[in-house]
């Protein structure tokens, strides 16, 4: 069976009948009176929500739907029959919108859940309505009413509790094969399903649900490549996405995070509400080498984001079982402790008080070296003026020594005579040291006599 899920068709409601110019003519009966019968009403077009329909198929071939018209109105007081309401049976989960103005008519969500598309028109009254003791032979009868008429959208959106997401030739098929009794298409080259699958998965304790398969995302499907992403919406009721990642794809780019993060941005380009669902991340084809080499960068970065991966396999069944509790566990309880990991926030905890601490002292650090470094600065220039005047001391007193070496007493006795003049001026009374001198001259003198 071709599977469709958008159709787009007209419908039309029956118009109702006219009403009956009649007069009652009989043997001895006087101005029997009008007696002309009402018209019938026509016939509804009526949706209802049909379980065992998968598929808008039907419509898809037939797209013009016309309800009967109602009965015109006869004499003797005899009404017009009224039409049967048409009724168009969909599958539980069909959107209904109006093709001009685009808006929402009705979801039918529920299982034998009715809705009048367009109303039948209502049939006219006969003349005999319209007697009165001042006009008692009415020529004239109201005409039925028009039956209304719409251009419908219907947009189907499985009702499935779990869906299945991955990349084409990720393992979908087989996954849902394994875990229900759905028997999808399954082969060895990409997009092999083409449209949606359902299967009923027989879980604990009398506890089931279903799970949509649905066809494989690449990226750039949000702007038509591949089969696109309009096959999104059959899992946008689901309460848990489940992110199969293809562990073993070979092809340029094809790396498991990367797939993992194509996925993800595709969502959000549809939409964001579909995005922020719980999602269980699997990493498939663990029977491979490539697959399970694999797994250990792939299962760490998604462990710093807080995401656990369920290593699987789903052509031998491994881990399988742990994989289908996390699923269950959420879509029952609403519990996300299986499928988020704690220890990136432990690890994060731990770090900042540290992180916290070489961001202070790298604070604190700079303002401590600045006085030092004023300090330094500071003593610098005294430790080059202490240098530069001891080489010019050093400097002036080896030119002093060689000076003193050749006219020693000429500079004393230079600087020796205005002091002696000073005092001599000053104080008249200190003379001894001029006598002194002329002491120690006559003893030089005598010394040469001798």
């Amino acid at each position: 069976m071709k599977f469709v899920d958008e159709v787009r068709i007209y419908v039309k409601a029956g118009d109702g009948g006219n009403g009956a110019v009649a007069f009652r003519r009989e043997k001895f009966i006087e101005r029997g009176g009008p007696n002309g019968g009402d018209g019938g009403n026509g016939g509804s077009v009526v949706f209802v929500s049909n379980p065992q329909l998968t598929t808008l198929l039907d419509y898809r071939y037939q797209q013009h739907h016309r309800a009967k018209n109602g009965e015109h109105g006869m004499g003797s007081d005899c009404n017009g029959h009224g039409a049967e309401d048409m009724v168009l049976q969909v599958p539980v989960g069909t959107l209904i919108r109006n093709e001009q103005t685009g808006e929402l008519l009705v979801d039918l969500s529920d299982p034998g859940q009715q809705f009048v598309a367009a109303k039948g028109g209502r049939g006219g009254l006969g003349n005999m309505n319209f007697a009165t003791s001042t006009r008692q032979t009415p020529r004239f009868a109201q005409d039925g009413g028009k039956g209304e008429e719409i251009t419908l959208r219907l947009e189907l959106k499985l009702l499935a509790d779990v869906g299945l997401l991955g990349f084409p030739n990720a393992g979908k098929s087989t996954f849902i094969s394994r875990v229900s009794r759905a028997r999808p298409k399954v082969a060895d080259y990409p997009f092999t399903t083409l449209v949606p699958n359902l299967g009923m998965v027989q879980y604990k304790d009398s506890l089931s649900f279903v799970m949509a398969d649905i066809p494989g995302i690449i990226e750039g499907a949000s702007e038509g490549v591949g089969l696109g992403h309009q096959f999104l919406r059959h899992v946008e009721r689901c309460k848990v996405l489940v992110h199969l990642i293809d562990m073993g794809a070979e092809g340029e780019g094809r790396k498991p995070l990367a797939d993992f993060n194509i996925l993800n941005a595709e969502l959000k380009k549809y939409s964001a509400e579909l995005a922020g669902k719980p999602q269980v991340v699997a990493a498939n084809k663990q029977d491979l080498t490539e697959g399970r080499d694999r797994l250990g960068p792939f299962t760490e970065a998604l462990r710093r984001r807080g995401i656990r991966v369920y290593p699987v396999s789903c052509a031998t069944g491994e881990g399988m079982q742990s994989l289908m509790d996390a699923v269950a566990e959420v879509l029952f309880t609403g519990r996300t402790d299986k499928i988020h990991v704690e220890m990136p926030t432990t690890r994060s905890a731990s770090k900042a008080p540290a992180k916290k601490a070489a961001k202070q002292a790298a604070r604190k650090g700079p303002a401590k070296k600045a006085p030092a470094k004023k300090a330094a600065a500071k003593k610098a220039p005294a430790k080059k003026s202490s240098r530069k005047p001891v080489a010019k001391k050093a400097a002036a007193k080896k030119a002093s020594a060689k000076k003193s070496s050749r006219k020693p007493v000429a500079k004393k006795s230079a600087r020796k005579a205005p002091v002696k003049k000073a005092a001599a001026k000053k104080a008249p009374a200190r003379k001894a040291p001029a006598k002194k001198f002329a002491r120690k001259a006559p003893a030089k003198k005598s010394g040469g006599r001798r």
